[in-house]
């Protein structure tokens, strides 16, 4: 899951937020003045502009179809030209026996850092570092086998390579970037003798990029974030933290892609909302017309915005996804060119059936399949559905309703809305208290957060037993709940060992006995795959009784449920049709998929028992939650809403984690996220007002 290595220092600005440039003082003296300046800034001891450059204006970037980013494709790493693995150089090869790593990391060094892998090590061996899976320790083991006593815990490179390493680390949880103070925290722990310096060195070198965020709430968007008041450049921003229109500074770092990632995606969402034209007296009736037709005042509510604005935000729970289907439909029947993507292939399902219902034209294409209104992100992006593209690599549409919005990452929203043509509608919509997006970035809530758009929030409530449990758990309450038809069990267990034979017996005995839903529409959901309940134990014990096998294709079976995830974010739900010298080959949702034999091992898992953040997007008939005793110190409120609200008609909870349940539900809210795209976002809006911006 860890992304290729630093990038260069590109430091274009294109969202009205300047990387620092700090004096230039030679040498490590270079490092030491940029650190003090960020004491000085987050202190107030010095104002900003002494340290930073102001911003400057970009020019608006060229439109092309955008190239997925090395490793995070749908398609999985790089393949030679042949369609087989890469291959590994002997140099390589050498190289790394030289080092003592194994000869199976080849491939992944090749994939990671392209043919001139070995000329790179041997400069720098610390950038082995770069490659996915491998370890800190790891590293400086390879480095010392190489350089001997000319190796040493101080080295520039390996803090750099460290630096680097944190950054791809924070991203894993979600962060686009992170605090000075926490980074040389992180260095610290790995011996770097002179953390503070290793940081401005890593900066220095282009390997970090390093911003000053005047966030006008200094805590917004991450934790611990310190802040000093700089005066306003001008005086419209009257409701700005401080006294007289001051707001708080805070210095943050990160890699370039994730930065220049987030820029991008305020710069197009600004771009939508400057090059929107509000309906003429004509098409105003429309689409008025169109909202009275709306099923239900919430879903009128969207088709109002969206027909005034280029950028439009709404929330809601599950009950909520007909309101953007009815937008969508809405938007179809009066000739605009409108299309809702969800998360995964089950959403699209679902939308189709949304769709299909607010259309009353059978939801279908010409060849009788799926609605082509209803795509999934994925596959947008990809090309392989929704509108294709214009001559200039816009997409060929009017509106664009995206479902499931939490779970857009801030490099594939990037993406998405830069191939979006000038004056196109785009309406953002999900449930901000699922779990957020595997990649770094929150982009509803930052776009929440900044009111730089309208926003609907959805009154539709979602139904029945399981959807009154849920709602509860959004505000913190674990409410007992009437289930008379038992919508909702709870299954008590004294230990790990009991809570497998128990979801067993629910999954393959009690749910399709007592409620009539099979064993394939039953979804088991468990904190990790670790663990004496994890996936692997679950997994383990469900295929044994529901689809015992020797496991004669890689550890699978025909029959098996897997779940395919050729990268991070991209799980696909399916189930195992045969195996050969090619491959695995996977039914996922109907669409074929075969996975490479040397690609099974990292990117399939079987599918009875999985994570909630691999289910996020996803609902079947019936979801067995399990907690066993050791999942306590993980459980937060967003991921019991999310396994929770996995379960359409029914719920059953094994449950082994005493009071630590209420507790997570009541107490322990979604670890916060360090971005910065609710500031560009403003920055955006402040710099450019207009028919879009909120109050």
């Amino acid at each position: 899951m860890t992304a290729s290595g630093a990038g260069n220092a590109d430091q274009t600005d294109q969202a009205g937020q300047a990387p620092i440039a700090p004096a230039a003082p030679a040498g490590r003296d270079k490092a030491a003045e940029l650190m003090a300046a960020v004491r000085a800034v987050e202190s107030g001891e010095r104002p900003a502009a002494e340290f930073f450059a102001e911003p400057k204006p970009a020019p608006r970037p060229r439109r092309t179809a955008p190239a997925p980013r090395p490793g995070a494709a749908p398609g999985g790493p790089r393949t030679a030209p042949g369609g087989g693995p890469v291959a590994v150089p002997e140099g390589v090869a050498a190289l790394l026996a030289e080092g003592g790593a194994p000869g199976a990391l080849g491939a992944r060094v090749v994939e990671t850092l392209g043919e001139g892998a070995e000329e790179v090590l041997r400069s720098d061996p610390w950038e082995l570092l770069a490659v996915p899976g491998v370890l800190p320790e790891q590293a400086d083991g390879f480095a010392r086998a190489l350089l001997g006593s000319g190796c040493g815990p101080g080295d520039e490179r390996r803090a750099r390579a460290l630096t680097v390493w944190l950054l791809e680390r924070a991203a894993l949880a979600g962060h686009t970037v992170l605090g000075p103070e926490a980074l040389a925290e992180g260095l610290a722990r790995y011996g770097v003798p002179d953390p503070d310096a290793a940081v401005g060195e890593a900066v220095d070198a282009g390997a970090v990029l390093a911003f000053e965020d005047a966030a006008e709430d200094a805590g917004a968007g991450g934790a611990g974030a310190a802040g000093r008041a700089v005066p306003e450049a001008d005086g419209e921003d009257a409701d700005a933290d401080g006294e007289g229109g001051e707001r708080p500074v805070r210095l943050l770092l990160g890699l370039d892609r994730h930065a220049l990632a987030e820029e991008s995606l305020a710069e197009g969402l600004a771009r939508l909302g400057s090059t929107f034209t509000p309906p003429d007296e004509k098409d105003a009736v429309r689409w008025e017309e169109a909202a009275g037709r709306a099923p239900g005042p919430s879903a009128a509510e969207l088709v109002r915005a969206a027909a005034r604005s280029g950028l439009v935000a709404h929330t809601g729970g599950e009950a909520a996804r007909a309101e953007p289907a009815a937008l969508v439909a809405a938007a179809r029947s009066l000739g605009l060119r409108a299309y809702a993507a969800a998360h995964s292939e089950d959403g699209r399902r679902r939308l189709a059936e949304l769709l299909d219902a607010g259309s009353g034209d059978g939801g279908e294409g010409g060849d009788g399949g799926p609605d082509p209104a209803a795509v999934t992100v994925d596959g947008l992006l990809a090309g392989r559905e929704g509108p294709g593209r214009d001559e200039e690599g816009a997409y060929a549409l009017d509106l664009l309703a995206v479902l499931d919005a939490p779970q857009l990452d801030a490099e594939r929203a990037a993406m998405l809305v830069e191939a979006l043509p000038d004056g196109a509608r785009l309406v953002l919509s999900g449930d901000p208290r699922v779990l957020g997006a595997a990649g770094p970035g929150q982009v509803l809530a930052d776009l929440l957060a900044a009111r730089v758009c309208p926003q609907v929030v959805s009154r539709t409530p979602d139904p029945g037993p399981v959807g009154e449990l849920v709602s509860g758990i959004g505000i913190g309450e674990l409410n007992r709940v009437e289930a008379p038809g038992r919508e909702v069990v709870i299954v008590p267990v004294r230990d790990a060992g009991e809570a497998v034979h128990r979801t067993v017996q629910l999954v393959a005995d009690s749910v399709p006995r007592a409620l009539g839903v099979p064993a394939e529409r039953t979804q088991v959901i468990t904190p990790g795959h670790g663990g004496a309940a994890g996936t692997r134990v679950l997994n383990a014990a469900l295929k044994e009784r529901l689809n015992p096998g020797p496991g004669r294709f890689g550890g699978f079976d025909p029959g098996d449920r897997v779940a395919h995830s050729p990268a991070p974010g991209h799980t696909a739900l399916g189930t195992v049709v045969s195996g050969d010298e090619e491959g695995l080959r996977l039914d996922c949702s109907g669409r074929a998929v075969t996975v490479p034999r040397e690609r099974v091992a990292q990117t399939v898992r079987h599918g009875w028992a999985l994570t909630a953040h691999q289910a996020v997007g996803t609902r079947w008939p019936a979801a067995v939650v399990v907690l066993p005793g050791d999942a306590a110190p993980v459980l937060d409120r967003s991921w019991v809403y999310t396994a929770f609200g996995r379960g359409e008609r029914h719920l059953s909870v094994v449950h082994g984690v005493d009071q630590a349940l209420p507790r997570a539900v009541a107490e322990v809210p979604a670890p916060e996220r360090t971005t910065r795209l609710r500031t560009l976002l403003r920055a955006q809006a402040v710099a450019a007002p207009g028919p879009d911006a909120a109050g």
